[in-house]
C-alpha cells in the first residue's frame, strides 16, 4: 500500500477501520490491515468521512467587500455594485483573490469546487480564463469544475451568447444561466430555452441561479415549474442543479408540493446557499422577517436532492465566509431547524454525498473501495459531534497524498502560576 490510514472512525456505531490506498484509490477498508503501507497516519480514532464538495462558488467576486461596501443590502445593490466592480477586474488581482478563496476551501477539507465565473460584456472571460488556470494550479489540491454563468442576462445583454460559446470551446463544462436577470417574464423563459439549447447541443449539464426574492409578485424571479417541466421534457433528468430557490420558500406547503414534486420529477438538485440568501432575504418585512431560505425540510421530506454550498465571500452578496463547508452547514442547520442527531447527519450529507450528486460526481465519489481516496480526518472522535465541534481539519487527502496537516492547540491557563510574556 502506498498510504495505509489507521484507526479513523466512520460510524458511530462501527469499531475503529483501516483504510489502504494504492494509486489514488481506495484499496482497502478493514478494521485491521494487514498491510503496511510507504507512508502512514495514525488517526488514533478521529473521524473520516469524504472531502467536502462545493457546489456553488464565485471566485472572481471573492474579497472585494471593502472596495466599494454595500449600504442598503438588497439583491439589486449587490448586483450593481458588483457590476461596477466587474469594470475594473484585472487578471492578477482575479487570481490573487481567487487563490485565496481556493486556499481556504482546501484547508477545510474541500476536494472538489464548481465555480460560477461570470461571462459578460463587462468582465468579458476573464473569470473563466482566470479559472482555466487555476483549475491547472490547483489539481493536485482539489478538483476545479467550471461554469459559463450570464449573470447580466442572456437577451438584455447584446454578446453574450457568443461569449457563452467561447467559454465553452476554452473549456467551461457546465451551462449556467440567471433567468431571473432578464426583462420580461417571456425572456426569463426565453432565456431557460437558451440554455438548454446550449447544454444540449455541447452535452453539457446545466447549473442556475433561479428563483431568486423574497415572493413570487415578479414571475422572473419563480421560475422553478418552468425549468422542471423544460428539464422533462427534454430529458436532462439528473442534469441540472438550482442555486438559490429562495421564492419557492414564499409560497405556502400547499402551493409549494406541486412544484417541489415536479423538481423530483425531474431530479433536479436545489443547491441552497444560506449565507446569502438569508442575508439578501427578508429586507423589507417590517414584522416576522423572512428567512430568505428555499425550503429545505419540505424538499428533503419529498425526496429532492439537495446541497448547500458558501456562494460568495466577503463581497456585496455576502460580506462574510472562509469557504469553510462546515461552517455554512452548522448556519443550515440552525436555520433549518435540523437539531435531531439524525437531521445533523443529513446535513454533512448535503455537504459531501448530495453535494457530489449535485456535481455529477456521484460514482466517483465516498468513502469505499474504488473510489479516490479524497479523504478529510476531523480532530473529533464522535461522528455525530463534527458538525457540533466544527473541528480542526487534522489531514486532508487528495487521491491518497496529503494535501493538508492541521495541528491545533489550546489551553486554559487556570491558576497555573506561570508568567506569559
Amino acid at each position: 500500500m502506498e498510504m495505509v490510514v489507521r484507526q479513523v472512525r466512520l460510524s458511530d456505531e462501527q469499531p475503529l477501520m483501516d483504510i489502504g490506498i494504492r494509486g489514488g484509490r481506495i484499496a482497502a477498508i478493514e478494521e485491521s490491515l494487514d498491510r503496511v503501507g510507504e507512508e502512514e497516519i495514525d488517526a488514533e480514532g478521529r473521524v473520516a468521512m469524504p472531502g467536502f464538495i462545493e457546489p456553488h462558488l464565485h471566485l472572481e467576486k471573492a474579497f472585494v467587500h471593502r472596495r466599494l461596501p454595500a449600504r442598503s443590502g438588497t439583491l439589486e445593490e449587490a448586483i450593481r455594485v458588483t457590476g461596477i466592480l466587474k469594470a475594473k477586474q484585472e487578471r492578477s488581482d482575479v487570481l490573487e483573490r481567487s487563490r485565496r478563496v481556493l486556499d481556504m476551501a482546501v484547508r477545510s477539507g474541500t476536494v472538489f469546487v464548481r465555480a460560477h465565473p461570470d461571462v459578460d460584456p463587462i468582465q468579458g472571460l476573464i473569470g473563466v480564463e482566470t479559472a482555466l488556470e487555476l483549475k491547472d494550479e490547483y489539481k493536485d489540491l482539489l478538483d476545479l469544475q467550471i461554469v459559463a454563468f450570464p449573470q447580466e442576462g442572456l437577451l438584455k445583454t447584446a454578446g453574450v451568447i457568443d461569449l457563452m460559446e467561447q467559454a465553452i470551446a476554452m473549456g467551461a463544462d457546465v451551462v449556467g444561466g440567471c433567468p431571473y436577470n432578464e426583462l420580461s417574464w417571456d425572456d426569463t423563459c426565453k432565456h431557460v430555452d437558451k440554455v438548454f439549447d446550449l447544454a444540449l447541443k455541447h452535452d453539457l449539464d446545466i447549473d442556475m441561479h433561479a428563483d431568486f426574492a423574497d415572493d413570487t409578485d415578479d414571475r422572473r424571479f419563480a421560475a422553478a415549474e418552468y425549468i422542471a417541466r423544460k428539464t422533462i421534457d427534454t430529458n436532462y433528468r439528473g442534469r441540472v442543479a438550482l442555486g438559490h430557490m429562495t421564492s419557492l420558500g414564499a409560497l405556502t406547503s400547499e402551493q409549494a408540493k406541486p412544484v417541489i414534486d415536479l423538481l423530483r420529477e425531474a431530479d433536479i438538485t436545489i443547491v441552497t446557499l444560506p449565507a446569502t440568501d438569508t442575508y439578501l432575504g427578508g429586507r423589507k418585512d417590517d414584522a416576522r422577517p423572512r428567512r430568505g431560505l428555499t425550503p429545505v425540510r419540505a424538499l428533503h421530506a419529498a425526496g429532492v436532492n439537495v446541497a448547500y454550498s458558501s456562494n460568495n465571500i466577503r463581497n456585496a452578496f455576502t460580506p462574510f465566509g472562509k469557504a469553510d463547508p462546515l461552517q455554512i452547514g452548522s448556519l443550515l442547520a440552525h436555520l433549518i431547524q435540523f437539531g435531531t442527531p439524525e437531521h445533523q447527519l443529513e446535513v454533512l450529507r448535503m455537504g459531501t454525498s448530495n453535494a457530489a450528486r449535485a456535481v455529477g460526481l456521484s460514482d466517483q465519489y465516498g468513502l469505499a473501495v474504488g473510489k479516490p481516496a479524497d479523504i478529510v480526518i476531523f480532530d473529533t472522535f464522535a461522528f455525530g459531534d463534527v458538525l457540533l465541534d466544527i473541528p480542526p481539519r487534522s489531514w486532508v487527502l487528495k487521491r491518497g497524498r496529503v494535501t493538508v496537516i492541521t495541528r491545533h492547540e489550546s489551553r486554559i491557563c487556570r491558576g497555573c502560576g506561570h508568567a506569559h510574556s
